[in-house]
């Protein structure tokens, strides 16, 4: 009984490390999404190609980066996907749209370990521009993402918060995983379909769709105070964002 309970475990321990290897297999051998910020340095045109100069992207992308030129070229294809970005609303535009001194943010979706060179050989998934002199905010940006609790109205809506940046969820512990926040007439709402934005209005989120919400409040501010100022911005189903 005792031999029949140790092959057991013994079969039970080498499934574990085998399913083990396995995930860690997959994990560096998965891909990711690079990004790339900085400005761009020549025209667009029609070209395979944008010139950008790197100022700041992902970890993962900027680790690429070590040991090299900050101006980097980034191929370009036809499935790429061109937004211009104003007064916090996203349009699809062409890609001659995009002219030198514009900054730019450039993904794209390159396996874990590729080489920045094959980085940059694979068409970008995205490029978002933002013109010559997006700005800077003045505070801090806490991003909540979760599930649509209930139809948003009178200036509110709550979400089952399952992701954020570090300064939300830092906020949220030791809080109820369903909160509160508002919105205001300024506040954009933005449906993503297929990768492509739509203003939309409160109304037309649904139950259950997977929302963003972000919002610019001092960092020494608590939860409840944050969630009194009205949001920015509400994506539903935005792309790339922390799941």
């Amino acid at each position: 009984m005792r031999k029949r309970l140790f092959y057991i475990a013994i079969a039970a321990l080498v499934a574990l490390t085998a399913g083990a290897s396995a995930t860690f297999a997959a994990q560096r051998t998965g891909e990711l999404t690079y990004v790339f910020n900085g400005k761009l340095l020549a025209d667009a045109g029609s070209s395979t190609s944008l010139y950008v100069e790197v100022k700041g992207g992902s970890k993962p992308a900027l680790k690429k980066l070590v040991g090299e030129s900050q101006n980097q070229y980034f191929a370009v294809g036809p499935n790429t996907q061109y937004l211009r970005w104003a007064h916090g609303v996203p349009s699809v535009v062409d890609e001659s749209n995009l002219v030198a001194g514009d900054i730019v943010s450039v993904k794209v979706r390159a396996a874990r370990n590729a080489s920045l060179a094959q980085i940059e050989s694979t068409p970008a998934g995205r490029v978002s521009d933002r013109g010559p002199t997006p700005g800077r905010a003045a505070r801090p940006l806490w991003l909540f993402i979760g599930a649509l609790d209930a139809p948003a109205a009178a200036g509110k809506l709550t979400i089952h918060v399952q992701s954020g940046n570090w300064l939300a969820l830092r906020k949220m512990l030791g809080q109820p995983v369903d909160e509160t926040f508002s919105y205001g007439p300024r506040t954009v709402f933005i449906l993503w379909r297929g990768g492509v934005p739509t203003v939309i209005s409160p109304s037309q989120l649904r139950v259950g769709d997977r929302i963003s919400v972000r919002i610019r409040a001092p960092r020494s501010d608590s939860l409840q105070e944050a969630e009194q100022v009205p949001a920015g911005h509400v994506g539903d189903h935005e792309p790339n964002t922390p799941s």
